[in-house]
């Protein structure tokens, strides 16, 4: 609601009370929408999403995009509110009387979710071939996350580590060899620790991760396995306490990094589709700015930032986000294009 703006709020306001179907119609304020279809929330998740489709036929929509309702505060499973919202696609783009709705999209933000509604959409695309293409020429799903993969995941292998130490221990007696080997091991233990980290983007680790986690086998007291067959997959680090705790840091800030980027990625593939910047070529007409410049920029714009910094054929460009003008190092000025993919929403 904060960033659709007050208009929005005002509406809310106005029309409280007056609703009927169980939603509300506003207009888009500052969001890159016609519309906004605001819910009541009464825990049907299948006849809820059936009355906006209807709805948005009814009005002459070209497309609509929904959250995962019901999994916030209303607390429902997200493998229920996947199965009734796909059943509710799925009835409503067999209706041969559908003229106008196009596209539906569903925008799901928790990465913990993408299981549960690619397992719906699977078992729904196994079970009725014959209305498969239907419903999923009409059915996008944009999920904003780590996305299932149609090739099987390359698994990567640490190599392993094997150091190997041997003590002989001579005594006076047998009872003394006993001792001393005992006392050996209780050293040995009392260093020894273990630890092991959980986490869907221990999947995402590609080459690049594992020679990291290698070298730190290496150079410390360590060995480090890598368990991605297990769901959700682990990391076990075992060895000297002191560089288990140091590694574990190290692991668990890799997965955030891994995490924050496919984050960002998504986040620009999502508004890539809504919004689209363009710098021209040298045959005057233009091409797009990849992904994650294209959100950089319509970000600063929506902050109302004034300038910008891009890169544009591999040239350092200052962008003036108000004349859509980008003057490069030599003074060089060329006009941008910022076009809003209206889908008829």
């Amino acid at each position: 609601m904060d960033a659709a703006g007050s208009q929005v709020a005002d509406e809310c306001a106005q029309y409280a009370g007056l609703y009927q179907n169980g939603f509300v119609t506003t207009c888009g304020g500052n969001l890159l929408c016609s519309k906004i279809i605001h819910l009541i929330t009464n825990n049907q998740v299948k006849s809820q999403v059936s009355e906006v489709l209807q709805e948005c036929e009814r009005r002459m929509y070209k497309s609509v995009a929904f959250p995962a309702i019901g999994t916030g505060q209303a607390g429902q499973s997200s493998a229920k509110v996947a199965d009734e919202m796909l059943d509710a696609v799925v009835e409503f783009a067999r209706q041969k009387s559908v003229q106008h709705l196009q596209t539906i999209k569903i925008v799901i933000f928790q990465t913990n979710m993408l299981t549960d509604f690619y397992e719906s959409m699977k078992k729904r695309e196994d079970s009725d071939s014959s209305t498969t293409e239907l419903w999923l020429s009409m059915f996008k799903s944009i999920f904003l996350g780590r996305k299932e993969s149609s090739e099987k995941k390359k698994f990567m292998i640490l190599e392993k580590k094997v150091d190997l130490v041997t003590f002989e221990i001579c005594g006076e007696s047998q009872e003394k060899v006993d001792m001393t080997e005992s006392w050996i091991k209780h050293l040995i233990l009392k260093e020894q620790f273990e630890n092991t980290i959980s986490d869907e983007a221990i999947e995402s680790f590609d080459e690049t991760q594992i020679a990291v986690l290698e070298d730190l086998q290496r150079k410390n007291q360590v060995t480090i396995q890598l368990l991605n067959k297990l769901s959700p997959p682990q990391i076990k680090i075992s060895g000297i306490s002191r560089d288990v705790c140091s590694i574990s840091l190290t692991v668990q800030g890799m997965i955030q990094q891994i995490k924050s980027t496919e984050e960002e990625q998504s986040k620009a593939e999502l508004l890539h589709n809504l919004v689209e910047w363009r710098y021209p070529r040298s045959n005057c007409s233009f091409v797009a700015f990849d992904k994650l410049t294209n959100m950089q920029l319509e970000c600063a714009k929506m902050d109302k930032k004034l300038h910008l910094n891009v890169i544009i054929k591999k040239k350092n460009y200052k962008v003036d986000l108000n004349t859509l003008k980008a003057t490069n190092d030599q003074g060089k000025t060329i006009n941008l294009q910022r076009v809003i993919k209206d889908e008829g929403k």
